[in-house]
């Protein structure tokens, strides 16, 4: 019987270093980098197709700046005139001679200077969108990176509750042939083995798919292995961003900004418009024998029908200047919104990890060896030990998913999107006795999951500009 007692040390040993207090943790800014996770994240940026083709309509979108602010194309002129259909008169009649003429087309001034304006804001919404790109990719990574290190969290957690179930059910089975216990009890702990192993085979599978979404996020084949070194507990937290940094950071909010001035470009070139363009010509005539002539000329475009045209380019440019300062109005207040409800589910989840750390895991941890002390001095049942078990362990669990549905709100604050944030989710735990036999104490960890879930609830997210 003293067995049991003694696996209870070492089922502490193995579970994860839980009971720090939160003051015990250094500044997420402060810790370095995860090499792991350094290493994944390096060789995403380095080969996201994705981001090498943000990065390539940045360069295209640049190589239109010099376009708009060119002059548009001369053209050159190549005539004969001649008197008479009989012969070539040139050199004969002064009036006859060969022609060639050089036009150039010039906009009104300031035009060029607008359409250049316009085109190297382009450019700058391009970079947002690169941008986007950017923080998406380093999102998804850490995300993906934190639902694998809670996958094999909970696997770890199967192993430790299988221990005690099989020095269980060699105890049961002892106990039972000398006439000290029940079949029950053997064959109870026979069924939580049978159910560990069930459990077991969804873990595992969830572990190849978060190690699959990895690889393909650096171009891997999805079974690359990628050893961990750390536990969920020990993966540093992104630094935390106050609300007027996650607008600075929000490509967006950027990208409306942009949008607004220029549109606002736009405005005042169709307002130009209004105004002629014009154009030089230089010509020169050979006449044979006869001095040659040569002629200059401007000449200016008409807008007479600037009021189908012209004025009504500008009031559309106009109607779009005001949508985009809706826009930008929704997108700031969508992204406030992100933000408080993000920093609303961190203040809300420290809270719920220090419990963890401060009592939870202490006391159930506790009230396991006190349960194992009365279940060996055969003052209670093989079921009372078990549901002990499964608190104890149940807790852990719920630790756990505190700690990555934090991690999920700190890399959507760093993300800056517009979107509901991403749940880090690690594998289904119900077909064991963990979630089946758990005590009333695994509750608030599910309630700090599920809040965190339902807290994203929120709108649509608006689409990229």
């Amino acid at each position: 019987m003293r067995t049991l007692l003694r696996l209870a040390p070492a089922l502490v040993l193995l579970a994860p270093a839980a009971a720090q207090a939160p003051d015990s943790h250094p500044d997420p800014a402060l810790i370095p980098e995860d090499p792991v996770l350094a290493s994944l994240l390096r060789e995403a940026l380095d080969r996201d197709p994705s981001l090498h083709k943000a990065a390539a309509q940045v360069r295209m979108d640049r190589e239109k700046v010099p376009q708009a602010k060119a002059l548009p194309d001369p053209t050159l002129s190549l005539g004969m005139q001649n008197d008479g259909f009989n012969r070539i008169q040139v050199g004969r009649m002064e009036t006859s001679f060969y022609s060639v003429a050089f036009t150039q087309p010039f906009p009104w001034p300031g035009k060029r200077g607008l359409r250049q304006d316009v085109a190297a804001l382009g450019v700058k919404v391009s970079e947002t969108a690169e941008t986007r790109a950017r923080l998406g990719l380093e999102a998804d990574v850490r995300r993906g990176y934190a639902a694998l290190l809670l996958v094999r969290g909970q696997l770890a957690l199967l192993k430790d509750q299988a221990l005690f179930l099989d020095q269980a059910e060699r105890l049961a089975r002892t106990r039972y042939e000398v006439g000290q216990g029940s079949q029950a009890d053997l064959l109870r702990a026979q069924l939580e083995k049978t159910r560990l192993e069930q459990a077991r085979f969804g873990l595992e599978a969830e572990e190849r798919s978060a190690l699959a979404a990895l690889n393909r996020l650096r171009l891997h084949d999805p079974e690359d292995p990628i050893p961990t070194s750390i536990g969920l507990a020990d993966l540093p937290e992104p630094a935390l961003l106050t609300p007027a940094q996650v607008e600075a950071r929000s490509p967006e909010m950027a990208a409306a900004a942009l949008g607004v001035e220029q549109t606002q470009r736009l405005v005042d070139l169709a307002k130009l418009d209004r105004r002629p363009d014009f154009a030089i010509t230089a010509g020169i005539m050979p006449r044979g024998s006869f001095d040659p002539m040569w002629q200059v000329g401007l000449s200016l475009s008409l807008p007479i029908y600037g009021r189908s045209k012209q004025q009504r380019a500008l009031a559309e440019h106009e109607h779009h200047l005001h949508a985009q300062d809706a826009d930008l109005v929704a997108v700031r207040s969508l992204l406030r919104q992100r933000t408080e409800e993000r920093m609303a589910q961190i203040e809300s989840l420290e809270k719920s990890k220090a419990l963890y750390e401060q009592g939870l895991l202490v006391q159930s941890e506790a009230s396991f060896r006190a349960t194992l002390a009365q279940y060996e001095a055969g003052r209670i049942g093989f079921l009372a030990a078990l549901e002990a078990l499964n608190g104890w362990v149940g807790d852990r669990g719920g630790y756990l998913q505190t700690l990555a549905q934090l991690q999920a709100q700190r890399i959507a604050l760093r993300e800056a999107g517009l979107a509901p944030t991403s749940p880090i989710s690690g594998g289904s735990m119900g077909a064991a006795s963990i979630a089946a036999g758990s005590s009333p104490s695994v509750r608030p960890s599910a309630s700090a999951g599920g809040s965190a879930k339902a807290a994203d609830a929120g709108p649509a997210p608006m689409s990229r500009m």
